[in-house]
């Protein structure tokens, strides 16, 4: 997924249905600030927003994903204009795209991803049909009171734990010139992967994890590890 452009097309929509950030934002309950975010590509909505997003514009999940209307979206624009005298093939066209962007976005399934650590919120989810599936994590919260030292270096590496070994699937780094805290740089964090898996499996219990590695001046080095947990199998054929 290419998180700038699908935050463009989300600016796209909600410019040709005229609506402001702020309208946005209270459509989905949530602030103009995060709206904001979105449209500059720097986060991306909760994978339940986007399936929602998709049938209140009635716009497929692949479009929104793609972050563009799909080149048989567009042809079939054209194809209204050009039948628009022919009343009876013109509402057989439409009934028929209905049902295709219908199935298409009932195709999709969503399962949320949860932190199992006292110290940490976490909103994330999986979505995958039977022919992809992709991980999507953001807002990574430190709830923990004791860590406000600031670092030069942190990383937050997400892995998969499969038979004793660890596979990485991304990592986010800060490394810039000036100091972070945990809190502050977990604020930038998030992790978009898309075509993780081309089908979807049953994810063990904490077989995915972040990894928080934090590097003070001193070269001292803190490391959180936080399972997470799927809520709900992941079943595809």
């Amino acid at each position: 997924m290419d998180q700038e452009k699908i935050g463009k097309f989300i600016k796209e929509i909600r410019q040709k249905n005229n609506l402001t950030q702020k309208d946005i934002a209270d459509k989905y309950k949530v602030t103009y600030q995060a709206v904001s975010k979105w449209e500059n590509g720097k986060n991306m909505p909760d994978m339940a927003l986007i399936k929602q997003m998709s049938k209140d514009f009635n716009i497929s999940l692949d479009d929104i994903f793609e972050g563009e209307y799909s080149k048989k979206n567009r042809n079939r624009k054209n194809i209204y204009i050009i039948s628009f005298t022919l009343i009876i093939i013109t509402l057989l066209i439409i009934g028929g795209i209905y049902l295709v962007k219908y199935n298409n976005n009932s195709s999709f399934e969503f399962k949320t991803l949860k932190a199992e650590c006292s110290d940490f919120n976490i909103s994330g989810s999986i979505s995958y049909n039977d022919s992809k599936s992709a991980i999507y994590i953001s807002d990574i919260i430190y709830c923990g009171e004791d860590d406000i030292e600031e670092y030069s270096n942190i990383k937050c590496i997400l892995y998969e734990n499969n038979a004793d070994s660890n596979k990485i699937i991304d990592t986010y780094n800060y490394d810039k010139n000036t100091k972070i805290t945990l809190e502050d740089f977990l604020k930038e964090v998030s992790f978009t992967v898309d075509n993780y898996q081309k089908v979807c499996k049953t994810y063990s219990k904490d077989s995915l994890y972040l990894e928080i590695e934090a590097t003070n001046e001193k070269e001292k080095i803190t490391t959180y590890k936080i399972p997470l947990t799927l809520v709900g199998d992941c079943n595809c054929n």
